[in-house]
This record gives structure tokens, C-alpha cells and sequence, in this order.
């Protein structure tokens, strides 16, 4: 079965076409309010350690260590994954993050882990 995912940054406004948006970061975007962000889900446990997210600093010449520790972690992190399975059961979900960078952030590494377990 192939999961609907998209990826987004937060900032952006939210569309109709988002289906559940869920919030994938540790820690909340600057500036953004609850209403604004319109989440679903604000799944913060599926965000990488705090000790990984440092360590990459959105560097693109570490993403794809980034990515293998990533999914690594993402491994044994069963609960939050199944809410995530649970909503995609349902339809499109948006992974929402709040980095600067669009082609190498959480939510990207995460997208491509669940369609790899796809």
C-alpha cells in the first residue's frame, strides 16, 4: 500500500489539498501559533534526538548520515509511528516542519522512511 505523504514547512498556509497536518518537529516553530499551524497532530516523539538534530544542523553534506541515523531511531520509536500509520490509513497526511531548509529536514528523511515501510 502506498502511503499519500506530502511535506511542507508550517509557515506556509495551510490548503484544503493538506489533508492531516501533522507537526513533526521537537521543538515548536518560532513565531507560529496553534491557530495558524492548524495541526491534526503534533507528533514531537518522531522528531530526531535532540543530539542528532545537532549534529546534522542542516548541513547538506551530512544528509545521508543524517537520514541512516535517523531511520535508525525511527526504528524504535513504535508509538509515535503507528499514530502516523493511523492517520495515513485515513488519506493524505502533510508532514509539517519548521527549518529553513526544504530539501534536507526531518520531514523529508521521515517521508522517505515511511514510504520505504511502505
Amino acid at each position: 500500500m502506498a502511503f499519500d505523504i506530502a511535506v511542507k514547512r508550517v509557515y506556509e498556509p495551510p490548503a484544503a489539498s493538506d489533508g492531516q497536518r501533522v507537526l513533526v518537529d521537537r521543538v515548536w516553530p518560532r513565531g507560529m501559533t496553534k491557530e495558524k499551524a492548524a495541526l491534526t497532530l503534533w507528533l514531537r516523539d518522531i522528531a530526531p534526538s535532540d543530539a542528532l538534530r545537532k549534529w546534522f544542523d542542516h548541513k547538506p553534506e551530512r544528509w545521508d548520515e543524517f537520514q541512516a541515523r535517523y531511520h535508525e531511531e525511527l526504528s524504535g520509536r513504535q508509538e509515535p509511528l503507528s499514530e502516523l500509520a493511523s492517520l495515513l490509513e485515513h488519506g493524505r497526511v502533510t508532514l509539517l516542519y519548521g527549518a529553513h531548509e526544504e530539501r534536507f529536514n526531518n520531514a523529508v528523511a521521515l517521508a522517505d522512511y515511511l514510504r520505504k515501510q511502505a
